[in-house]
């Protein structure tokens, strides 16, 4: 894909809902078809692209959707310490080889296979395959030195799933406005937007898009928030 593409792809996104269609292992809904019908459900409910993780999953939903796919490889045990989102080339290869728009990759400083740095993986991904990439990160000096490395979209994901950024119930406000005063590109919140007003608000704080998993795609946590709720008054 070409640069025209690439700003193609991201305009797309302008303004919208990306809704993220993952499962974690072992869940009921960790299957490609019932993924795929999620994303199609997303779609026909407004969302202007979809995220999601692995090349089988990615692939599935490929074949339902036409709106870009953010796509993730999550390799490994989430650590604290080590990349979990994208650690590789090879993995971003892979989903794009399934039918990924943008390739997302965890942009922190922490350790990943073959000591590629984020900016050196940021790079093969332009030059090697074509597609623009989604920075995800945890701090504002995390964003300003991906957006320097060439990252396309830089987003809030990680922010609280870091040991030294901020830890927040909510969805990191500050670090939006902290991005939004540093950077050019085109900043997206995602990780703990649990509401439409929670949207509405990122939105008319200057994100480009919001990405929305749980709240929408996790009928399990959904279910859990009503039940807790309701053992107060039982």
């Amino acid at each position: 894909m070409g640069e025209k593409g690439q700003w193609e792809v991201i305009e797309r996104l302008r303004g919208g809902l990306v809704v993220s269609c993952q499962a974690p292992e072992g869940s009921p809904l960790a299957r490609p078809e019932v993924l795929a019908a999620m994303a199609a459900a997303a779609v026909e409910g407004g969302a202007v692209g979809i995220r999601a993780d692995s090349p089988t999953h990615i692939a599935a939903i490929r074949r339902v959707v036409s709106v870009p796919i953010i796509g993730i490889y999550k390799q490994g045990e989430r650590s604290p310490d080590r990349v979990y989102i994208t650690p590789t080339f090879e993995a971003a290869q892979a989903i794009a080889e399934a039918g990924a728009d943008i390739i997302a990759l965890d942009a922190t400083p922490r350790a990943r296979p073959a000591g590629l740095t984020a900016g050196e993986l940021i790079q093969r991904i332009h030059e090697e395959l074509g597609l623009p990439v989604m920075a995800d990160v945890s701090t504002c000096q995390e964003g300003v030195e991906a957006a320097s490395a060439g990252a396309d979209l830089v987003a809030t994901t990680l922010a609280g799933y870091t040991p030294y950024s901020r830890q927040l119930e909510d969805w990191d406000r500050e670090l939006l406005r902290e991005l939004k005063a540093a950077i050019e590109a085109p900043v997206v919140v995602e990780g703990r937007v649990h509401s439409p007003q929670d949207a509405c608000e990122a939105l008319a704080m200057g994100a480009y898009a919001v990405v929305v998993g749980t709240a929408i795609t996790r009928p399990d946590w959904l279910t859990a928030q009503y039940v807790a709720a309701m053992r107060e008054v039982a």
